[in-house]
């Protein structure tokens, strides 16, 4: 900045940057606005015009250019707006702002009124079309819209109900050049850049005053411009700054550096038009990056909520396309498959009903108008939301606001469930209804009947009066009237210290709106205290920081998580997967390079305050609530800076200018003289004045702040870095070529495929834990929790690619409608097919002589059927999402949508030219990350729909062909999951095959079969038993490979099998193995069973299958509950506690016998038992320690208990279910010695067995102690009838 003219001089630190005026060019006439939908059925005067930028001063400022475009379109959102005499022409303010691409924002206030027509041209045009309009006005049926954006569109114009009653009878006549007087709308517009909104406001009306009064200014116009433009400075942090409009001073402040940032928008409108529970349900959604839609009919609305709702972000700042005001020409936004938060003006009388949107599942809806929010289906609550509310009801309550406006939110169902909404009732009926309700529950600070009349009898105090009439401006509706009577007591000396109404509700506003953000603030101080722990500080510098940004793991989300109280987790671990968070975590790591982004600067401050006034015990993992203990010393701040102004800018003065310049005609905005205005103050008298060294500290500030970006190399990573994970930033409003819409959409349709990248990644990740750790992926350990997000933000990603570029939009979920269509068709053709006379080719099974399962025929539509039969999901969004899942499960989820979009004339009929699912090579790329979600196993399905009925199937698989054909007994079955069993059912006679519907079982475990013993010929030899969930297609063998059948074997009638997911074939390859078990696996092999007969393992391999089996148990234990797997498996199943012992007692026994029966470990604890027994009869154990008899006494009541069970378990289950009763009562350990110490053991046990070694049996005991500090539960199949 050279400094060679004043105008970059004074550069970023002018209050102002530009001043235009926006409004009808006589030269160009009327010139019908295409982009905002024009519907020509509509009276001429409500038709959208288009608007110019009349005059800006000055022409541009270097370090920030004028958008004439986007100032246009904001300034005049709907364009011009004609009336005539006998409507309201009120003037009306709102605000704006202009978000670069870079997120740098400036601020826009506009003051809207209505002027005289003097060129004779317009009128007479306006006045054929009038003529026109009456000629073609014979009642015609509208075309249905072609697009749900036109329609959008259009609805948003059908219902502007007349502005009065004068108009709704001049409808037929319309405007008469000869009798009626034209108004057009100009708006007079201050560019900012920063949101000093009460100030600007009061600027421009007194403007506007000048313009409108009987008697001229005290100064020519160009005088208090050229005032507010080039001499008033922003004033500096922490101060406060008075300047002259044309009437009156006009004071602002500007908050200190460890101050929250400015924010001059009244929050207390926003919790007054909303209620304090609704925007705390909008403040969650956009905390967790959903899109966000404001509806109001007043743009001002619309602008206080949304900036009010981002200034609570703090230390956060939304990331993504951010448009408070929505121009009619810019609706294809709505189309933008990203988040966003956007403010679209509704018309009078429009019902929401009628408002066709791209896409709902991902949606808050927020109509400011009628107090009430639509919410996306489940997302999780703020934490501490209640006691949130209620402080921040306190607060208001103390300003004399109440905080229960609003509607309560709706979760979006269907239309009609909506309570109190009456769609059906034509929007004026419905309006007066909304207000009767409002007057009478008194729910929007409205006053009841009997609190009217109070009102009365202070109606004719006169600064009451024009509190009121304040208050109404402002949209504040104040409640209480001892508030209102506490305010005229303030009030009886023209407020305090001399200041006015105005500057007493200013400076009222001022302090609420602090102590509301100081609430939300303290809550994320709270919850965020110990985030810098978690911060992964890993490269050397900045440069190798942002060159490898994308592969680099920031924060340690697992580890945070695991740190906070569980009620917080749902929401955390959302949002700390946002964009937002990541760029706080972003900004923190470069801070250690780098001048610290200001509100991270603030935010590390109050940390490191709170933790010195409060050394933080080990209780901050406690989730009770800690209110805010700064509101007084915040709002005092702010009641200081105003109280003791910091520094008065220069009056205005008469400027340089010719004889006769500087006149104008009452009631008309004049041209003013750009030839003063486009220059800054020569070096004249009162350029001296300026707060030289003001401006200097502010300079210099500046400057350090932008020497930081001067490295050109620094900021094109910069911008990468940042872009990262975010798609476009923010639409650019001014240019609308075609060719710019393609070019947006490009970047969408780019921005998804890196989504999806990302997305896929960090679920491949997560999911395979440990192992990715070792191949170099980041950190490991996944919660459910966060899978369940994960796969939640997975569906809502396919959702937004489904509802980017729709034709017409069907239904709140675009995939679900997709798959409709899809089924529809498929339907259509199989019909077809099937009244076509083609012989049907009978599906092949495996070659009969071996039985198998029949393969399961990968099928969407049937997927989708069995998805349409759940009577538990009631929404579109809710099939969507429960199809995603299980897909994902089945691993079909690339193949599924490919086979969706392979019908190319569906999607074509669907999705427009430039649509996601339309571009070829992103399609498939698309596709391919999502195949690679094959890699891993998912139960998302299973796990989460837990009380739908599955059908299964079960397949009895012998080991010799004709065993089961053979026997005579009646067999039954029954399998056991996580959630629950089947319970017993028969199974028919001869019969391997059978299906049976159940509530979901979760992932198998058991099964239990077994038979009645009847007829001549009751034995049977099973290999294996095989269970198939008929939806999801997992199937689970449950090896056996012995008889049931008395005097074979050893006699079982039944047997507990433990079951084993069996891969699909062909997938080996691409598996990570399972979590429980080693890869390579081989089948538990009983030693007594048939093929058992000659493995013999040494002594080494036993110890170490005991070691390794009970290393799994604890293992197991010291997993999160939620990923544990089975514990039934760990304890019978393959390489399980119970093979390990078996294996144990059986090294060194004599089992087989010549020409005598196979004797089993039972045999020798029944012997051992009995032993026991008689001597104790025999008072040989008296002698014995008590301990020690009482050992005694439980191992034969044990074993008692398994022989005398009215189940038909052979002895190998009878020795399972006692290592499993020991292990659970922690009496194994105990149990060992005395079977040792039994004189039996020399009979039937060699020299060399294990059991006889003293120190191996010392060193089994100390193995098994270790299993006793975890609760042992065992399954309802193994204990079934055993009452220990």
């Amino acid at each position: 900045m050279s400094g060679s003219s004043a105008v970059s001089g004074a550069a970023p630190c002018r209050f102002a940057h530009y001043f235009a005026v926006c409004g009808i060019d006589t030269e160009t006439g009327l010139e019908p606005d295409e982009l905002a939908g024009e519907n020509f059925e509509q009276s001429p005067l409500k038709r959208t015009f288009k608007s110019k930028v009349l005059a800006r001063y000055p022409q541009n400022v270097e370090w920030n250019p004028f958008d004439q475009d986007a100032v246009n379109m904001l300034c005049m959102p709907k364009g011009l707006s004609f009336r005539t005499q006998a409507d309201q022409r009120d003037p009306q303010f709102h605000s704006f702002i202009i978000t670069r691409e870079d997120g740098s924002r400036t601020y826009g206030f506009v003051h809207t009124f209505y002027e005289e027509v003097t060129s004779p041209q317009i009128c007479s045009a306006m006045h054929t079309l009038y003529q026109m309009h009456n000629a073609e006005s014979t009642p015609s049926s509208s075309s249905s819209s072609s697009s749900s954006m036109d329609s959008l569109a259009s609805s948003l114009d059908e219902a502007d109900s007349p502005a009065s009653s004068a108009s709704s009878s001049r409808r037929a006549g319309g405007y008469d050049s000869s009798r009626d007087t034209l108004y057009v709308s100009k708006a007079l517009c201050l560019i900012t850049p920063m949101p000093f909104m009460h100030a600007c406001r009061r600027f421009l009306s007194q403007l506007h005053r000048a313009v409108t009064a009987d008697t001229a200014p005290p100064l020519p116009l160009e005088s208090y411009v050229h005032n507010i433009l080039y001499e008033v400075p922003l004033p500096a942090p922490g101060r406060s700054l008075k300047f002259h409009g044309v009437y009156e001073p006009i004071v602002c402040q500007r908050p200190g550096l460890a101050e929250l940032q400015l924010a001059d928008f009244p929050l207390a409108e926003a919790f007054t038009l909303l209620g304090a529970e609704n925007l705390v349900q909008v403040f969650t959604c956009t905390l967790l990056e959903m899109q966000i839609l404001l509806y109001s009919h007043d743009y001002q609305r619309l602008m206080t909520v949304a900036e009010g709702i981002t200034t609570l972000l703090f230390p956060f700042q939304w990331q993504h396309v951010y448009v408070p005001i929505l121009p009619a020409s810019l609706l294809h936004f709505l189309d933008a498959p990203v988040p966003y938060l956007m403010g679209l003006q509704s018309k009078e009388g429009t019902d929401r009903s009628k408002l066709e949107l791209p896409q709902e599942a991902n949606l808050c809806f927020v109509d400011i108008d009628n107090h009430y929010i639509e919410l996306p289906e489940d997302f999780p609550q703020f934490p501490n939301k209640t006691e949130l509310i209620q402080e921040l009801g306190e607060v208001l309550l103390s300003f004399g606001l109440s905080a229960n406006t609003g509607a309560p939110p709706r979760t979006r169902t269907s239309p009609s469930s909506a309570p109190g909404s009456t769609p059906s009732t034509p929007g004026r009926e419905r309006k007066t209804v909304a207000l009767r309700q409002l007057e009478d529950d008194g729910r929007n600070g409205n006053l009841a009947v009997e609190e009217l009349a109070v009102l009365e009898l202070l109606q004719g105090n006169a600064t009451l009066e024009r509190l009121q009439a304040l208050t109404k401006r402002t949209g504040v509706t104040v409640a209480r009237v001892d508030a209102l009577r506490a305010g005229v007591k303030a009030q009886g000396t023209e407020g305090q210290g001399g200041r006015t109404a105005a500057e007493e509700e200013e400076l009222r506003n001022a302090k609420l709106n602090v102590q509301l953000r100081e609430v939300f603030a303290s809550r994320f101080t709270t919850m965020f205290a110990d985030y810098e722990a978690f911060v992964i500080q890993s490269a050397p510098d900045l440069e190798s920081w942002l060159t490898n940004r994308e592969q680099m793991h920031n924060f340690d989300k697992a580890s945070f998580l695991s740190d906070q109280p569980e009620p917080y987790l749902p929401f955390l671990s959302h949002f700390i997967e946002t964009q937002m968070f990541a760029t706080f975590i972003d900004n923190k790591i470069m801070s250690q390079w780098e001048e610290k982004e200001p509100l991270l600067r603030v935010f590390d401050a109050r940390i490191d305050k709170a933790r010195l006034y409060n050394v933080r015990a080990p209780s901050h993992r406690s989730s009770s609530y800690q209110r805010c203990s700064i509101l007084k010393e915040s709002a005092q701040a702010i009641e200081q800076r105003l109280m003791k102004i910091d520094h008065t800018a220069i009056h205005p003065h008469l400027l340089d200018m010719k004889i006769g310049q500087g006149k104008y005609a009452q009631g008309f905005f004049p041209k003013l003289q750009a030839d003063v205005l486009n220059a800054g103050p020569t070096n004249n008298k009162w350029s001296h004045r300026t707060a030289t060294a003001q401006r200097r500290k502010d300079r210099h500030r500046q400057q350090t702040e932008h020497l930081a970006l001067d490295n050109d190399l620094k900021e094109k990573y910069m911008q990468e870095a940042r872009s990262l994970g975010k798609n476009l930033r923010q639409p650019k409003l001014s240019d609308l070529s075609p060719a710019v819409i393609a070019q947006t959409n490009w970047k969408f349709v780019e921005g998804l495929l890196k989504e999806c990248r990302m997305k896929t990644k960090r679920m491949l990740v997560e999911k395979m834990g440990r192992e990715a750790v070792e191949l170099g992926h980041g950190e490991a350990n996944i919660t459910g929790l966060e899978e369940n997000t994960l796969i939640a933000s997975l569906c809502d990603l396919l959702e937004r690619i489904w509802s980017h570029g729709l034709q017409v939009k069907q239904g709140k979920s675009a995939l679900w409608s997709h798959l409709l269509h899809y089924q529809a068709r498929e339907e259509k053709l199989e019909q077809q097919q099937a009244e076509s006379p083609v012989s049907q080719v009978p599906e092949r099974r495996k070659s009969e002589g071996f039985l198998a399962m029949p393969s399961l025929r990968v099928s969407l539509i049937q997927d989708m059927r069995h998805i349409q039969s759940m009577s538990e999901i009631k929404t579109d969004v809710g099939r969507a999402r429960a199809w995603i899942r299980l897909s994902l499960e089945k691993k079909l989820l690339s193949q599924h949508l490919k086979q969706l979009l392979s019908r190319q004339a569906l999607t074509k009929k669907l999705y427009k030219r430039y649509a996601f699912l339309r571009c070829e090579e992103e399609k498939e790329q698309f596709l391919f990350h999502l195949l690679s979600l094959n890699a891993v196993d998912y139960f998302c399905f299973t796990s989460v729909f837990t009380t739908i009925m599955i059908p299964y199937r079960v397949v009895i698989i012998p080991i010799k062909k004709l065993s089961n054909a053979m026997t005579t007994s009646n067999p039954w079955v029954c399998v056991s999951g996580e959630l629950g069993d089947s319970g017993i059912m028969q199974i028919p006679k001869n019969v391997l095959e059978m299906t049976f519907d159940c509530q979901n079982l979760g992932k198998l475990t058991t099964v239990q079969l077994g038979h009645d013993n009847a007829g001549l010929l009751a034995k049977w030899l099973v290999d294996c038993v095989m269970v198939r969930n008929e939806i999801t297609g997992h199937t689970y063998r449950f090896p056996c490979g012995r008889w049931l059948g008395k005097g074979v074997d050893d006699g079982s009638l039944e047997r507990v099998l433990i079951g084993e997911l069996v891969v699909p074939s062909g997938e080996e390859d691409c598996r990570t193995p399972p979590l429980q078990r080693s890869p390579s696996q081989t089948r538990r092999i009983s030693i007594t069973s048939l093929s058992g007969r000659g493995y013999k393992p040494t002594s080494a391999q036993i110890q170490e299958a005991i070691g390794e089996s009970v290393n799994n148990i604890i293992k197991h234990f010291h997993k999160p509950e939620k990923e544990r797997g089975s514990l039934t498996v760990l304890l019978c199943g393959e390489n399980s506690l119970v093979a390990a012992l078996e294996q144990f007692f059986h090294h060194g026994f004599k089992s087989a016998r010549l020409f005598q029966k196979t004797v089993f470990v039972w045999d020798f604890v029944e012997k051992a038992v009995a032993y026991m027994e008689s001597a104790d009869q025999m008072g040989d154990l008296q002698e014995t320690a008590e301990p020690l008899g009482m050992t005694c006494q439980s191992l034969c009541h044990y074993v008692n208990s398994i022989n005398s069970t009215p189940r038909n378990i052979g002895k190998d289950g009878k020795f399972q279910l006692l290592v499993c009763l020991g292990a659970r009562d922690r009496l194994l350990p105990q149990w060992l010695p005395l079977l040792v110490e039994c004189p039996l053991i020399s009979r039937m046990y060699e020299d060399t067995a294990l059991l006889r070694d003293r120190s191996t049996v010392s060193a089994l005991i100390a193995v098994l102690e270790t299993i006793h500090d975890f609760p042992i539960t065992l399954e309802a199949s193994l204990v079934k009838g055993i009452d220990l």
